[in-house]
């Protein structure tokens, strides 16, 4: 009996009345004279050549070509109409199929889950149409590399396979700290160009664009230029022995305060070329760079020299308008004894930071101290993107290091629908939990199993021109660069909110010490399996809060097809962000900041905890005030606050979110060329009324509330820390 390979990859009987039937019309289509007796010579013959090939190998292709083969050598004529209804039933079936209505989907504008995907990509230009097109085909050969139980949970929701478009179908890391120390002292090769160390600070930050453009292109997460104050230094103090050289050429009275200042305008000059260039250029995908400077913890006259030229740029805003720039991500450094009181030698670089925050949004502040104790390291370390963490790691010399490390990518767990099939039972909750998490440790594992063989020449800026803080050869395997923790892996979760609504039959975690301390035994649970994981294999594993874009929509949506519109949970079209409070709590950021402490703790691969407030621009102080509680209580704060500008009646505040997108709530101008709105979607700003979030994120912004302070720090509620598990580990 002869079996043939279908399309879907299953097997089927050989029916010889298919060949017949498709003949027999093909003959009538030509007009032949005895449709039914070509249509029995040629299906008669067809399977002859199928028993004589054997059935190995025999597939519809095959079949086909037996067809048309001895359709030309016997009926030529009818062969030209078999040829057409082939092409013809080729076409119908791929109109049918999920890829085309994905690809059409997003050629006509009609999918807007795919269009909306990420905030920061603009799905209306060629570049980014492209990737996406790239990333639905990719998505839809994952089942090559994902096993069945891992697809078919992903594809249910149970967890999230972040990035399938991008990986595993091509080995792709995810986001990373660039070595640009490295790269500017040693130089490096863009293409067959060679870059030589620079002489000026001006080169340097044109040549710091150009790595982070690069470095994008080849990978898909956020690119970090850690302490780049630090690493710029250098090249200011290249500039001002130019500077001063030129002083006493020319005679120049008080030569060293000439090179100071021309030194100063340099910089400035530089650090706003590089500003410009990140928020005009595009990576390969067609977006612009995830970017992120960390700096803060210089402290001789050059490094504050970029501390301040990255402030005042950044307050300067972009254009004659002066809109504020999404990219780069500024987050700035505090330490006791550096910038935190009037006393600290560079106090005056955090007034100017509380300045740029009341006006920019950005920076986002690191507690330096709450920093060091999170991840081991003597070293503040930067995010990588938006929120990713690295841990402390030694070299063979036994040597700390930071630059040059990354990310190999994220697979979050659906918590809510734990929540919801464990029915109020927390040991039940836990044995799901057990069970999910076996599925994403193998999700996880099959990032690091795809970087297998992989050589250094896929990606060179990364392997071999030292971004990623090694100097590889082309044929060089990759896979040594990420083992025993130098970078790391990442378990992710979403929705803590919607799992103590679900467990406690609708309390809300901020009235219920009780309910606070599940979910603190939840997080702290999740983080003891990474670190079990890691301790088995060697991998960096670690817990990440997820900041969850798309994501929050996907859950839910999924879980209320499954579940039914839950109150509070599935209804409201979208799942909270990893451990936030939930944004319509009316609470003071004291008290916000107070309910999320703790949770950090136990996030060493990625947190942020945020508050939103009201126009802060001539409260100074009382910003401050709430920067200065943040960092003695949670490791990574930033603060929302109002930036948003009408062109048209040259308003200047919040925008009005509805479901529809923005409206300037003076004049009603809701015209993304006019009205710049900027907010904050998972750590990053973005621009929505350019370039929308989805459904579920415009629900979640709609609901923000101010988290104003009404009640002093000292009156914060108390927060019940973490109970000893009664679960152990699987």
């Amino acid at each position: 009996m002869l079996h043939v390979l279908k399309r879907d990859g299953t097997s089927a009987t050989f029916d010889i009345m298919k060949v017949a039937v498709a003949c027999q019309k093909a003959a009538t289509a030509a007009q032949s004279p005895n449709p039914s007796a070509v249509a029995l010579t040629v299906a008669s013959e067809v399977e002859s050549l199928c028993r004589q090939h054997g059935g190995a190998s025999l597939d519809i292709p095959t079949i086909q070509q037996y067809v048309e083969d001895t359709l030309m050598r016997s009926y030529p004529e009818v062969a030209r109409f078999y040829i057409e209804y082939r092409h013809d039933r080729d076409s119908i079936r791929v109109r049918g199929s999920v890829l085309h209505a994905q690809l059409m989907g997003l050629v006509d504008k009609t999918d807007e889950e795919t269009v909306t995907e990420n905030a920061n990509k603009d799905a209306n230009v060629f570049p980014v149409m492209r990737d996406l097109m790239a990333g639905i085909v990719s998505k839809q050969f994952a089942s090559n590399f994902l096993s069945k139980d891992v697809l078919q949970a992903h594809n249910s929701g149970d967890l999230h396979y972040h990035d399938l478009d991008y990986s595993p179908f091509l080995p792709f890391t995810n986001c990373c700290l660039v070595d640009l120390e490295g790269m500017l002292k040693h130089g490096f090769h863009l293409g067959n160009a060679g870059i030589e160390s620079p002489k000026s600070v001006g080169v340097a930050c044109a040549v710091t664009a150009q790595i982070i453009a690069q470095v994008a292109s080849h990978q898909y997460g956020g690119t970090t230029i850690p302490n780049i104050d630090q690493t710029l230094a250098p090249y200011v103090q290249e500039s001002y022995e130019k500077n001063l050289e030129v002083a006493h050429q020319y005679g120049i009275t008080e030569p060293e305060r000439y090179a100071r200042e021309r030194t100063e305008k340099e910089t400035y000059d530089g650090i706003q070329a590089c500003e410009y260039e990140i928020n005009t250029l595009f990576s390969s995908n067609g977006q612009q760079p995830f970017v992120t400077f960390s700096f803060g913890m210089g402290r001789s006259w050059q490094e504050r020299a970029v501390q301040r030229a990255i402030l005042q740029v950044r307050i300067k805003g972009l254009g004659k308008e002066g809109i504020t720039p999404v990219f780069p991500k500024l987050v700035f450094f505090i330490e006791e004894g550096l910038n935190l009181k009037p006393e600290d030698p560079n106090y005056d670089i955090k007034q100017l930071a509380l300045e740029c925050a009341s006006k920019r949004m950005y920076p986002d502040i690191i507690s330096a101290k709450l920093n060091r104790q999170l991840t081991g390291s003597s070293s503040p370390v930067s995010p990588m993107g938006c929120r990713s963490f690295l841990s402390a790691w030694k070299d063979e010399n036994g040597r700390e290091v930071l630059a040059g490390r990354n990310n190999l990518g994220v697979v979050s767990i659906n918590l809510p629908r734990i929540a919801i099939e464990a029915q109020q039972d927390q040991a039940r909750f836990f044995e799901i939990l057990d069970e999910r998490l076996v599925l994403a440790h193998k999700a996880l594992m099959s990032r690091i199993q795809r970087l297998e063989g992989v050589k250094a020449n896929i990606a060179p800026i990364l392997y071999t021109e030292g971004a990623f803080g090694v100097r590889l050869k082309p044929d060089d395997e990759i896979l040594e660069l990420f083992k025993n923790g130098r970078s790391s892996i990442s378990l992710g979760y979403i929705g803590l909110h919607e799992v103590a609504l679900l467990m406690s039959g609708g309390e809300h975690p901020f009235d219920n010490e009780a309910l606070q301390a599940f979910l603190r035994r939840v997080v702290a649970y999740l983080a003891e399996t990474t670190q079990r994981w890691k301790a088995e294999s060697g991998w960096g594993f670690s817990l990440y809060s997820t900041p969850s874009e798309s994501l929050c929509h996907r859950f839910c949506k999924l879980d209320a097809a499954r579940y039914g519109e839950l109150p509070g949970v599935t209804d409201k079209g979208y799942y909270t962000n990893s451990f936030h409070l939930d944004v319509v709590r009316k609470v003071s950021p004291f008290e916000k900041i107070q309910f999320e402490k703790g949770f950090a703790d136990s996030a060493s691969g990625g947190h942020i905890t945020y508050v939103e407030l009201p126009n802060m621009r001539h409260n100074l102080k009382a910003l401050e005030r709430i920067w200065d509680y943040a960092i003695e209580h949670v490791p990574y704060f930033g603060t929302n606050t109002p930036v948003d500008s009408c062109g048209k009646c040259g308003f200047m505040g919040e925008a009005m979110a509805t479901a529809d997108g923005f409206t300037c709530p003076e004049c009603g101008n809701h015209d993304s060329a006019s009205l710049s709105v900027t907010r904050r979607v998972c750590g990053y700003l973005g621009s929505p009324n350019a370039r929308p979030f989805n459904a579920g994120k415009q629900k979640e912004v709609m609901r923000r509330v101010k988290h104003l302070a009404t009640q002093s720090p000292e009156v914060a509620p108390r927060i019940k820390q973490p109970e000893p598990l009664e679960t152990e580990p699987a």
